[in-house]
């Protein structure tokens, strides 16, 4: 057994050794004749290496001398002798060319390899994954070479494989082999030596080369063989007899981790990474069967590698086209969508102006319908007779006891107009007749009211000696003196008998209306808060100073009048109210109406509710100015408008409902092509898989190519549906 490894690096004292062995050659141990002795190469166990130049052909040639003393087996020479001749034409091993059996001492001559021995190409460190694997495929091929004549090297190591002119590698040194046939254990060198072949009774086996080849692979790549350290071999040499480091030796490599420097290599993917695993298997039956099992990994992986680029290409092609087509789907559909939203908000703004144009019509109904039975009640002889006999008297007089029965008989017989109260004054202000009767008013001047003197806003209470209105009027919005709620007045004046030449009037007649019976307004569905129709007062306020744009009818506002509360006050952003009154100019003209303009000016599709709140976010809104049509032009703006308006999110529902379905439908196309996909990608490598890794894969693969079709096995054998044999 050899315990030298040429991947060690000598000590001072062994490279002093070494040299002065060297210089102590003057010459080859006899003479060769045909031959020129040039250099010494190196010594072994069995005798030294010159290097010589044949005369003829001056074609440097390798002698090997078999020159040691001391009981040598001469049979050593003959064995290795035949088996040289015996693969005397295979290029992966060195050529034999010669054979002195007669000579003392015995030698044969064999070419020349120049790059020496791969031991000498590990001194300058590991090898490139890349160079390493091909060497290592070499071995393999000639390998299988050897086995298929029947010979184990059973002694690979780097030292016993030489390079020749192209660095292709070449077996030599067959010194340990053996037939297939024989049963003469062989013991190879340490840490490149199988564990089942460190003992003396062991048979060869074809695995013996599998498990070196393997350890050669992982020592070309890391510059160590498998197992190998300083205390691993100096537990061995110091074991004791041959049969107790043989044991010790079988010991280090199944108590040791499993190598795997190699895996940290660079170039060296899994695949090969597993193969030298599979090579270095300490139990032989998983181990690679024989040389031509690794090859064959070798070679599957190599096609695995060669096919690697179509195989993404396949599978990134097809899922790049699908994606360039999903984003030409998902560009469409976004178009697709935008172009639905845009319809659906134009149509939703079209029927908001319409709605807004009738909720302002209506509101204008109501205005118009209580100037008209006031003024068709003030326009009678008997109310101003009335008005005018009642003017300083007490409340008992009989004038003032008649306009009262008047005013609540009118009263009561009204219902229709949703007045709270109805009330008469004289023309100095002075409230002289009210129903329902209430003593807080009656008889108080209320001549600074708006809705007395029409000037748009309240005067301080102690004014006196205005003058009355002389036309329809709507006041602004005040509290109620009598009810504390937030009401508006419409009051028309009432004028002495016509048939009086001086034409003056004589009093003002009016009802007061809670705002939230001031008018009819489409309320919005309960639960549900995406449509909304908002009633605002464009006139100032009794704030100080007066604010214009208070929201008075609001769905918000309800619950607080439901609760007999005062509700908050909210009023439009001045960029609104400056479109209303571009739109209460436009609408006052008289003349043809230039719609397009208007229908842009009252269409908003960013309007924001001032109530926020529960009706926060956006809303798609339409203006609509409240013009009573048939009063004159100085009287028609009632000082209102209409603001229908729908959440944005519920206008374009409809679109957003179209792109999930689009988007849902263009995800299961899109995750069914994948699939389609996916399934075609693995059908493919399935196919072109001969060697498939794993359990599930390899019975798929029998499934598919039958119980005989030949599939490689990870344990290096040939298996069919039916058996498993080792293939050879």
């Amino acid at each position: 057994m050899s315990t030298d490894s040429p991947t060690l690096p000598l000590s001072e004292d062994e490279r002093r050794q070494a040299q002065q062995r060297s210089l102590s050659h003057s010459g080859p141990p006899t003479e060769v004749r045909g031959y020129v002795p040039e250099r010494f190469l190196g010594a072994g166990a069995y005798g030294e290496v010159w290097m010589a130049i044949e005369q003829n052909t001056r074609r440097h040639v390798a002698i090997k001398f078999y020159s040691h003393r001391g009981g040598l087996d001469w049979s050593f020479l003959s064995r290795e002798v035949e088996k040289l001749a015996f693969l005397s034409a295979d290029r992966y091993v060195v050529q034999l060319l010669d054979v002195g059996w007669d000579a003392e001492p015995p030698y044969y001559i064999m070419e020349f390899c120049e790059h020496g021995s791969l031991a000498d190409r590990l001194r300058d460190g590991p090898v490139p994954a890349q160079e390493a694997i091909a060497l290592f495929r070499d071995l393999a091929v000639g390998l299988v070479h050897a086995h298929g004549k029947g010979i184990l090297h059973c002694d690979l190591k780097p030292a016993n494989v030489l390079l020749d002119q192209d660095m292709r590698p070449r077996l030599a040194d067959f010194g340990q082999s053996r037939l297939s046939n024989e049963q003469t254990p062989a013991l190879g060198t340490l840490f490149f030596m199988a564990p089942e072949q460190a003992s003396l009774h062991a048979a060869p086996d074809a695995r013996w080369d599998v498990y070196a080849l393997g350890a050669l692979l992982y020592c070309l790549l890391t510059g160590e063989p498998p197992y190998r350290s300083a205390g691993a071999a100096e537990r061995i040499a110091t074991a004791g007899p041959l049969e107790s480091q043989l044991s010790e030796y079988v010991r280090q490599l199944s108590t040791s981790p499993r190598p795997t420097a190699h895996r940290h290599v660079p170039g060296v993917d899994r695949e090969l990474a597993d193969i030298i695993d599979h090579c270095l298997t300490i139990d032989p039956r998983r181990r690679f069967a024989n040389p031509q099992a690794v090859l064959g990994a070798l070679d599957a992986r190599a096609t695995r590698l060669a096919r690697r680029p179509l195989m993404w290409l396949g599978a990134i092609g097809p899922a790049l086209l699908l994606v360039i087509v999903a984003l030409f789907f998902w560009r469409e559909a976004t178009t697709a969508v935008g172009l639905s939203e845009t319809t659906l908000v134009d149509r939703a703004l079209e029927g908001q102006r319409f709605a807004s144009r009738l909720a302002a019509e209506n509101v204008a109904r109501q205005i118009d319908r209580r100037w008209y039975r006031l003024e068709h009640l003030a326009a009678g002889p008997k109310l101003a007779r009335l008005v005018s006999e009642s003017a300083g008297q007490a409340r008992d007089g009989a004038p003032r006891q008649q306009l009262q029965k008047l005013i609540e008989a009118t009263h009561e017989n009204s219902s229709d107009l949703e007045a709270n109260i109805w009330f008469v004054m004289g023309a100095d202000g002075t409230q002289l007749a009210r129903s329902p009767l209430s003593t807080k008013t009656i008889d108080h001047n209320f001549a600074f009211r708006d809705y007395f003197h029409g000037q748009r806003r309240d005067l301080p209470p102690e004014t006196r000696g205005l003058e009355p209105i002389t036309y329809p009027h709507r006041s602004h919005i005040f509290n109620s003196r009598a009810t504390g709620e937030r009401e508006i007045a419409i009051t028309v004046p009432i004028w002495n008998d016509p048939a009086d030449p001086a034409r003056r009037v004589v009093g003002v007649l009016g009802v007061q209306v809670e705002l939230g019976d001031f008018a009819e307004l489409p309320t919005e569905t309960p639960g549900e808060r995406n449509l909304v129709t908002v009633l605002v007062d464009l006139r100032g306020d009794d704030s100080r100073p007066p604010m214009r744009g208070q929201i008075i009818e609001h769905p918000f506002l309800e619950r607080y009048r439901d609760q007999d509360q005062l509700p908050p006050r909210f009023y439009l952003t001045d960029g609104i109210l400056a479109r209303i009154e571009t739109l209460r100019e436009l609408s006052n003209r008289d003349g043809p109406r230039d719609l397009p303009q208007e229908a842009d000016l009252s269409s908003l599709d960013d309007y924001l509710d001032p109530v926020g709140g529960d009706y926060a976010g956006r809303w798609l809104a339409a203006i609509e100015p409240v013009i009573i049509p048939a009063r004159p032009a100085a009287f028609r703006d009632a000082d209102m408008a209409v603001i229908v308006q729908e959440r944005l999110e519920a206008a374009i529902e409809p679109a957003h409902v179209l792109g999930y379905d689009m988007a849902m439908t263009s995800l299961w196309a899109f995750g069914t092509a994948l699939l389609a996909m996916s399934a075609l990608w693995f059908f493919v490598m399935f196919v072109l898989n001969q060697s498939p890794r794993g359990k599930l894969n390899r019975r798929l693969a029998r499934w598919w190519y039958g119980s005989q079709a030949p599939i490689i096995a990870p344990g290096g054998t040939v298996a069919t549906g039916t058996s498993q044999e080792e293939s050879g």
